[in-house]
C-alpha cells in the first residue's frame, strides 16, 4: 500500500498580524519562481506516496489550488478547516476522510519545510513503513546545530522516544544537546487507525467533534469543508500536547532529517543597488548554467548569491546571535518574548 502524504498549509495556529490583509503566509512566498509549498508538493512525486492531501483553510484555498495546478498535481483532496483549531484537530480530520484506508500509512509533511536530502527521507519513510502498527507513531529528528530555546527537542533510546521537552531554557537545551537529542522535525509517520486509535485514548473530545466535523462537512470539486459547528467545539491543542506528550508508542528510525531555515537579509539603499547591479549582471552570465552550489543560476539559493559577493570582495556584515533572540510567529509568541525582553521593548 502506498504511503498517503499530507500537508499542513496553514491551519495550525493565528498569525502574528491577523488584521493584515498584505500578509503572506510563509509557505506561498515566493523566493525566485519557487515557494516553500511548490517545494513540498515536488517531494511528494515519488512512486513511494499516493495522491496527497492537504488541510488548509479557506483564505489560502485560492493559492493552493494554484500550486497544485502549476506543479500538475491533477489528484488531490483539500480538507478546508472552517476556523483555526491547531494541530490535532487539523490532523485527526484529515485523517478521517473516507478517502483513507484504515491501515494506510499517513506521512505528515508541513507546508513551509525545506528538506535538503530528500531521497535520504523517502528512503527512512519506506524502510519504517512495516513497523507501523496500529498504535504507535514515528518522528523525525534534526540534529540541533546550537542550543536553542525556540525549538522543542526529544530524547531517544534503542529508537524509542522516551522524553519531550518544548522549548527549553538555552541551559538546559546544551544538556539535551550533550545527550545526543535532537530537535523534533514536526513531521509525523503514522497508520490511519493509530491516529484513531490514540485519539480514541487520550483526546475523546477532540474525536468525538473531529469526527462530527467530517461526518457532516460538505464535498465539492475535491475539497471537503468541514462542518463549522463541530469542528468549533473541538478543543484547540496541538498534536505534540494532545498525543505525542501522552503516548508510549513513539518510535524514531536512526535516520537524520537535513533541513535548512529560511533566514533574512537587511540591505541598506546603497546595498540595495549593489545587490541589484550584480544578480542582474550574474543573471546574464550565468542563466542556465553551473553558479556556486547550484546545477544552474535558476536553482541557486540566496546563499550562493552572498558567497558569490564575498567571493569578489563585496563587504557582507553577518550578525551571529547565539542567544537572546526569539521566533515569533504568533501573538503568543509575542507576548512571551515581551515578558523576557526589557520593558523598554513594550512602549511604543
Amino acid at each position: 500500500m502506498k504511503i498517503r502524504p499530507v500537508i499542513l498549509c496553514g491551519g495550525a495556529g493565528t498569525r502574528l498580524w491577523p488584521k493584515d490583509k498584505k500578509h503572506q503566509a510563509k509557505q506561498f512566498i515566493n523566493f525566485g519562481n519557487w515557494t516553500l509549498l511548490g517545494k513540498t508538493l515536488e517531494r511528494i512525486k515519488t512512486s513511494i506516496f499516493d495522491d496527497p492531501i492537504i488541510s488548509t483553510n479557506s483564505k489560502y484555498l485560492k493559492q493552493v489550488k494554484q500550486h497544485l495546478k502549476k506543479h500538475k498535481i491533477g489528484k488531490f483532496k483539500i480538507v478546508l478547516e472552517p476556523v483555526k483549531r491547531n494541530t490535532a484537530p487539523a490532523i485527526l480530520s484529515t485523517a478521517l476522510i473516507k478517502d483513507i484506508p484504515n491501515e494506510q500509512p499517513l506521512m505528515f509533511l508541513a507546508a513551509d519545510h525545506l528538506i535538503e536530502k530528500v531521497g535520504l527521507l523517502n528512503k527512512a519513510i519506506k524502510k519504517n513503513q512495516k513497523k507501523l502498527t496500529q498504535n504507535n507513531i514515528f518522528i523525525f529528528g534534526i540534529k540541533p546545530t546550537m542550543p536553542s530555546s525556540e525549538f522543542g527537542y526529544f530524547l531517544t533510546k534503542k529508537n524509542k522516544v522516551f522524553r519531550f521537552v518544548e522549548k527549553p531554557k538555552e541551559a538546559k537545551a546544551k544538556q539535551i544537546i550533550s545527550k545526543k537529542g535532537y530537535w523534533n522535525s514536526g513531521m509525523f509517520y503514522l497508520r490511519k487507525d493509530s491516529i484513531i486509535n490514540n485519539f480514541k485514548k487520550y483526546q475523546a473530545n477532540i474525536f468525538r467533534n473531529c469526527s462530527k466535523a467530517v461526518s457532516k462537512a460538505k464535498y465539492k470539486s475535491n475539497v471537503y469543508y468541514l462542518n463549522k459547528q463541530a469542528f468549533t467545539k473541538a478543543a484547540a491543542k496541538s498534536f505534540d500536547y494532545a498525543i505525542l506528550e501522552k503516548t508510549k508508542e513513539i518510535n524514531t528510525g536512526n535516520e537524520e532529517v537535513h533541513g535548512e531555515f529560511i533566514g533574512m537579509i537587511k540591505l541598506s539603499d546603497r546595498g540595495t543597488e549593489i545587490f541589484k547591479e550584480h544578480f542582474h549582471r550574474l543573471k546574464k552570465i550565468y542563466w542556465n548554467k553551473p553558479f556556486q552550489r547550484a546545477k544552474i543560476f535558476q536553482k541557486a539559493y540566496l546563499t550562493d548569491f552572498i558567497q558569490e559577493l564575498v567571493d569578489i570582495g563585496i563587504k557582507v556584515h553577518c550578525v551571529i546571535i547565539e542567544s537572546g533572540w526569539k521566533e515569533i510567529d504568533t501573538v503568543e509568541d509575542y507576548k512571551k518574548a515581551l515578558v523576557g525582553f526589557n520593558k523598554k521593548f513594550t512602549k511604543s
